[in-house]
């Protein structure tokens, strides 16, 4: 793999979650596309992503890290800052599902999902902006979700963190734009990942549940990984230097709220295009 070929070369890129699903797409395509990668997960089969992407002659590195704890997430950014010099690019991929309506949902079931999905996005921030800043300025990806901007029955903790992360994004795309970082969330509609497919096994009619997913995208599917982290490898390179003050690029050829959702003007057009960029109200 030559660094000289890729759309990030020689950038050093931390990918959280990155043992499977979206974060496993991502970290094997910036390092396809140049960049190295530190592949951060609680799950030990991150160091089988960081493997396969040495064998395919990438640099790749896998540290074992639980985005609740700020001294893991520190040493995971000192650690990579002391492997290869500096940060260019962060993703914050890492993420947890349970159900949960608002009436329901117990408090330290909330309080979990809070922690990883939202704070982890923090902690994140928290520690890589600091050395950003040192070296010039950099990238930071945040990935929201479609639940941060239509309703489904049953998911509100899980909604809650992802709307404060499309939040986080905007505030911290404005506090830093200046200094020459970019802050941007990637909102996907329904992926096939690892967390998805967990949930299809816990519920009683998994077929009518994945009908009901697919009757929401109007190209009669739902998505995949690989069709997500080419926008994040755009809003990780210098081809969307422009692109930043909260952004969100939505990931998903179009969406319809049917069945449970709610919000039926939340309706998107147009095919999956990594330029596909539209501001958040």
């Amino acid at each position: 793999m030559e660094d000289t070929a890729g759309r990030v070369a020689g950038k050093v890129a931390i990918v959280t979650g990155a043992a499977s699903g979206i974060g496993r797409a991502a970290a094997r395509m910036l390092a396809a596309e140049g960049a190295r990668v530190v592949v951060a997960d609680v799950a030990d089969a991150g160091q089988e992503v960081a493997d396969d992407i040495e064998r395919a002659g990438g640099d790749a590195a896998f540290v074992r890290t639980d985005v609740t704890s700020g001294e893991q997430v520190r040493a995971l950014v000192d650690g990579a800052v002391a492997r290869w010099g500096g940060l260019d690019v962060l993703v914050n991929n890492a993420a947890l599902a349970i159900g949960g309506s608002a009436g329901e949902i117990d408090e330290e079931t909330w309080q979990r999902v809070l922690d990883v999905n939202l704070s982890g996005v923090w902690r994140g921030m928290r520690w890589a902006i600091p050395h950003m800043l040192e070296h010039g300025g950099g990238s930071v990806v945040n990935v929201s979700s479609v639940q941060s901007l239509v309703g489904f029955v049953g998911w509100a903790g899980y909604a809650a963190s992802k709307g404060g992360i499309n939040a986080l994004t905007q505030q911290a795309a404005i506090e830093y734009a200046p200094r020459g970082i970019r802050v941007n969330a990637i909102v996907p509609g329904t992926i096939l990942t690892g967390m998805n497919e967990g949930i299809l096994t816990e519920v009683e009619d998994p077929d009518a549940l994945m009908a009901e997913w697919v009757s929401m995208h109007p190209v009669g599917r739902i998505g995949t990984p690989e069709e997500v982290a080419p926008a994040i490898v755009y809003l990780a390179s210098d081809e969307s230097a422009f692109v930043t003050g909260g952004e969100v690029v939505r990931v998903r050829p179009s969406v319809a709220s049917t069945g449970d959702a709610t919000g039926a003007g939340d309706v998107f057009a147009g095919s999956f295009a990594a330029s596909h960029v539209l501001g958040v109200p």
